[in-house]
């Protein structure tokens, strides 16, 4: 377990230094800028991504400087998490530390847990993923089809907490005859991938041309093994590393007194990784949700860069970056672009998720396909909706199974007046087939944070439909002057058919 600790200390160990004579003790891959013909394995394509102009952003945002995306989307797997997955399990083959039938075990928010399935799939090794709730559904699928076995836990928890998914990942490794956790939070494996490689491939694409390099940070691995080989080789560089408010990574520690809850995925921490060196790191932005979201969507829209949420705050904080200190013809930003929106289909790219979040008004909704539907204008009071309960986090399994007997879809967990969380029989039918619940404990245990909760007042049949096509069951609320919960309704599909 990683100890906590006051998180303006550095727990790195690692005692590189630039351009140092010493000899390193890590193994080293050489950089070959020209891929083979013909590829032993697709573990043989992961690395060489392209480098791109963001012309059209460039353009609408007027801006003077030049800002280019590094593309690692476009590795095999989906995200740049490819390059230490293959790194980390290469380099454990070549120590004598696993061998082909081993169980492999990683903590991890999704990506990273892709890479090490790939390669584990094509070297002959068993994977256990243990992830947060919060991750993409379209991972999980990801995972489950390359073979992982998957363990979810719960997001909210403290990453020493006996519940989360790095406690769970230690927990399995002690049960589990032959198993390994290969560990990207303090593995050498994670940033010499980056060091070795990305680095060196960004240097290469941009002629030694690069004045300021964007990097969101979450284990750390990728903007240490950048950072490294940039004071080695391009000093000038300056590193910028993006941390959402809620995580604790950036520095000063005064950048991280605004605490909060996230949705991006993939990036900031609530402990300082063993793997990050934040002294390589020359400048700290925070980032928020709402702004990357709506970038990452941009990316996607005006250059065709089929990128997730955390390349919109990435792409986001450099361009808020290069506004506010004026950058000119002559300056050229590099952003890092991590993951495939591949693995967020159900999330950030539709956009009832987006006002479901309310990171969009719900004026979003009235696209064409609205405008034209029978059930525009239609009161919500004339489908009769059903009034739902408001249950407490104590209401046990058995109570919860009573409740799904009598018809209620799904239901929600009130804390603090708000929704928190909801109870689904699908995950709580799962929970007790394998015997991790039993009918006196609390339901909160099989509770997901995917609910969709809507206004009622900002509703309409033809609004309300657009979630209905995606979810089984729209949670609609109605609050006091206070802002707080007064009053919930559930629809199913089966509610607008009788209006059809």
């Amino acid at each position: 377990m990683y100890p906590r600790q006051d998180p303006a200390l550095e727990t790195i160990k690692c005692t590189w230094q630039p351009n140092t004579t010493q000899k390193s003790p890590h193994s080293q891959e050489i950089y070959c800028p020209m891929p083979k013909k013909i590829m032993e394995s697709v573990l043989d394509a992961i690395g060489n991504t392209p480098m791109v102009k963001l012309s059209n952003l460039q353009k609408a945002e007027n801006l003077k400087c030049e800002i280019l995306a590094k593309c690692d989307f476009f590795n095999s797997g989906g995200s740049l998490k490819d390059r230490i997955g293959r790194r980390m399990l290469l380099d454990a083959e070549k120590q004598g530390r696993i061998k082909p039938g081993d169980t492999l075990i990683e903590a991890t928010s999704g990506n990273t847990g892709i890479g090490l399935a790939l390669a584990a799939a094509i070297r002959g090794y068993k994977m256990i993923i243990c992830l947060p709730e919060k991750m993409s559904t379209e991972k999980t699928d990801v995972l489950m089809a390359l073979g992982a076995k998957i363990v979810r836990t719960p997001t909210e928890v403290e990453f020493d907490d006996p519940e989360s998914h790095i406690s769970m990942a230690i927990k399995l490794q002690k049960e589990i005859p032959n198993s390994h956790i290969l560990d990207q939070y303090i593995n050498p494996g994670n940033p010499l991938a980056h060091y070795d490689g990305t680095a060196e491939e960004i240097l290469y694409q941009c002629d030694n041309k690069i004045d300021y390099l964007f990097v969101g940070v979450g284990t750390g691995g990728t903007i240490t093994g950048i950072a490294r080989k940039m004071k080695e080789k391009l000093s000038t560089c300056k590193i910028v590393g993006v941390d959402p408010y809620g995580s604790i990574l950036a520095q000063p520690q005064t950048l991280n007194s605004r605490m909060e809850s996230y949705q991006i995925e993939g990036v900031g921490y609530d402990f300082v990784p063993r793997v990050l060196d934040r002294q390589s790191v020359d400048i700290w932005v925070k980032a928020t949700d709402v702004p990357s979201f709506k970038m990452a969507r941009r990316l996607i829209r005006e250059e065709g860069l089929f990128c997730g949420g955390s390349s919109g705050q990435v792409v986001n904080a450099a361009i808020e970056f290069a506004k506010e200190h004026n950058l000119g013809e002559n300056v050229r930003i590099v952003c890092v672009l991590a993951d495939h929106l591949r693995n967020y289909i159900t999330k950030f790219v539709s956009k009832e998720w987006m006002v479901g979040k309310q990171f969009y008004d719900y004026e979003e909704l009235e696209d064409e396909d609205y405008q034209q539907s029978p059930l525009k204008g239609i009161s919500l009071d004339k489908i009769q909706l059903k009034i739902c309960k408001m249950y407490n986090e104590n209401i046990t399994v058995g109570e919860a199974l009573k409740e799904f007997e009598n018809g209620v879809p799904a239901l929600p967990l009130i804390v603090n007046k708000s929704i928190y969380s909801t109870v689904y029989p699908e995950k709580l039918m799962k929970a007790i087939q394998t015997k991790k619940l039993g009918h006196n404990d609390l339901a909160k245990k099989a509770w997901s944070k995917e609910q969709v909760v809507v206004q009622y007042d900002n509703l309409d049949a033809g609004k309300l439909s657009k979630f209905l096509e995606r979810n089984k069951v729209v949670f609609l609320v109605k609050n006091n002057q206070e802002g707080h919960v007064q009053q919930i309704f559930y629809a199913v599909p089966q509610d607008l058919l009788k209006l059809l």
